[in-house]
């Protein structure tokens, strides 16, 4: 159990919304109401009176929490020796390609690609260009 939970291995800091904050209240009421069996759609509904940007941000940040919590449970069982390939099954291989050290689309081992993907990610939702942490500033992405 020590081995799953060894930060450096397997998990990466949870983005976290400031307590008392705009964010940090509209954090709570969307896992409310996705812990309370309610239907999706009206889960992910936009609140009233809420800013639609803020709404995604705030799912996009759990929504990468979560996917971190599941990558840390198996990425010790997927090694490049096991896992050479990172492939949607057998019809689909992923290739990295970030336009600064892998220029064109370029085979990697499925770890190797998902510390990129979830390196890039994290930058992402850290750009502040992209989720700002101000409610409300102005955002280029959903533009």
């Amino acid at each position: 159990l020590k081995q799953v939970f060894n930060k450096d291995k397997t998990f990466r800091p949870k983005r976290k919304f400031e307590p008392g904050t705009q964010r940090f209240e509209l954090h709570k009421r969307a896992q409310a109401s996705l812990n309370s069996g309610v239907d999706l759609k009206a889960a992910v509904q936009l609140p009233n009176g809420e800013d639609l940007n803020d709404w995604v941000a705030v799912h996009v940040v759990d929504f990468f929490n979560r996917i971190n919590l599941i990558y840390g449970t198996i990425c010790e069982f997927c090694t490049e020796k096991t896992c050479p390939v990172m492939s949607g099954g057998p019809k689909y291989e992923y290739r990295w390609q970030d336009d600064m050290k892998y220029k064109k689309p370029t085979a990697l081992p499925a770890p190797q690609y998902m510390n990129l993907l979830m390196d890039w990610i994290e930058l992402q939702i850290n750009n502040e260009s992209v989720f700002p942490t101000n409610v409300g500033k102005s955002r280029e992405v959903l533009k």
